[in-house]
């Protein structure tokens, strides 16, 4: 696998596996090195994540909530709400606030244009602490959006939980710039590791799978 200096940890290496062959199991990745997928950015792709598919796997669900309290009580200081990033960390930050007895807020990718014009919802204040939970990270704007948005009305965001990330240098580098740290329960070298070894993909993808993952603005040229 590509040796990249990563800005986020993985405290579970175990459940790392576990949580990868669950997503594959699932579906919620797909690997097609050959017949890759286009991205909304216009980036082609040998893998597509949907994580919204964990929603119809209640015992899933329940084991990333789980996750990601446990990294909560045992390696951050309790914070005063839990926020979830529009749409696809809501869900996942209400089952975790929930569990906590917390209040819970979410960001939109932009205040509304009618209405309030809020753009984020539920409880967070000047001054207060809060966790943002996200669901995926790829290049990491969705979430710097977040903390930004926090950022703007006073909240301190005090670190950022995802269920995977890419792992990609130019979303390490953004988030790093916020020095905020950075919970992930799977990534995108577990996975491709899991899956090799469920026969997902097959030990000549690998190289292919790996020269995406390093330039994937211009990958497959």
């Amino acid at each position: 696998m590509i040796d990249t200096e990563k800005k986020y940890t993985i405290l579970d290496k175990a459940f790392s596996r576990e949580l990868a062959g669950l997503l594959l199991d699932i579906d919620a990745v797909l690997l097609r090195p050959n017949e890759p997928f286009t991205w909304s950015s216009g980036w082609n792709s040998p893998i597509y994540c949907d994580n919204r598919l964990t929603l119809r796997y209640p015992s899933i669900r329940k084991k990333i909530a789980q996750a990601l309290i446990s990294i909560i009580e045992n390696e951050l200081d309790p914070p005063d709400v839990i926020t979830g990033t529009a749409t696809a960390g809501i869900p996942h930050a209400a089952w975790v606030a929930g569990s906590m007895d917390l209040p819970l807020a979410y960001v939109r990718a932009k205040a509304k244009a009618y209405g309030l014009g809020n753009q984020i919802e539920g409880g967070v204040d000047k001054g207060q602490s809060t966790i943002v939970i996200e669901d995926l990270i790829s290049t990491g704007a969705s979430v710097i959006s977040v903390v930004e948005a926090l950022k703007f009305i006073g909240a301190n965001t005090t670190a950022i939980l995802a269920i995977f990330t890419y792992g990609f240098d130019k979303a390490n580098e953004k988030i790093a710039a916020h020095h905020i740290p950075v919970y992930t329960l799977t990534d995108y070298n577990t996975l491709i590791d899991v899956a090799l070894e469920k026969g997902a993909v097959h030990s000549d993808d690998i190289k292919l799978l790996n020269s995406w993952r390093a330039n994937p603005e211009k990958w497959p040229n």
